[in-house]
């Protein structure tokens, strides 16, 4: 990439990659700069300096997953049923395997900052509300509405830890059972 078409986003992409590869750990400005085959100083143009791209990167996921959060859950003409199933679909197969790789390192950060923590709670109450508000238009109390959404997000966050390679003959046959008992069939 030529230096004159590196730009802010170019460094946070290139920072996520590294995220999503090997962890906080290998957002460092040196590796990133011979991962964009620039200089150092190229990245001074963008950034004060490492603390500032780190809390790029948790300000900008947040914003991007609560976006998204917001716009896979909107009805937009479906029925409460049809929206937590569509949800379902979303997070099925490998077909986003960048994004699940930097969520999953996302989390372990969080295991170990304050502030990469608090961002991550703030992403999972907004999954919460959003996911909550469909179970309660399928008529649930808001204890039984949360209490699924959470159930609901657990299984998602669960299913990309196992290995499919386990039992890949049975994954997708799994899979559909598990969402019948999340959102069964009968429910409108």
């Amino acid at each position: 990439m030529e230096a004159k078409t590196l730009n802010r986003e170019s460094w946070l992409s290139a920072a996520f990659s590294a995220l999503a590869e090997g962890g906080v750990e290998q957002v460092r400005v040196e590796l990133l700069a011979k991962r964009l085959k620039v200089t150092k100083g190229s990245f001074y143009w963008h950034f004060r300096d490492r603390m500032e791209l780190v809390e790029a990167m948790l300000e900008g996921w947040k914003t991007g997953r609560i976006e998204a959060i917001k716009a896979q859950t909107r009805l937009d003409g479906r029925t409460p049923a049809e929206g937590l199933r569509h949800v379902l679909s979303l997070y099925g197969g490998s077909s986003n395997p960048r994004g699940i790789a930097i969520e999953l390192a996302m989390r372990d950060w969080a295991r170990r900052d304050p502030r990469a923590s608090e961002i991550v709670a703030e992403v999972d109450r907004e999954r919460l509300r959003c996911v909550s508000d469909l179970f309660a238009g399928l008529g649930l109390d808001p204890d039984d509405a949360f209490a699924r959404a959470y159930l609901f997000y657990s299984f998602i966050f669960g299913e990309g830890l196992l290995a499919r390679s386990a039992a890949p003959d049975r994954f997708e046959k799994a899979r559909d059972i598990c969402g019948k008992v999340l959102v069964p069939e009968g429910v409108v």
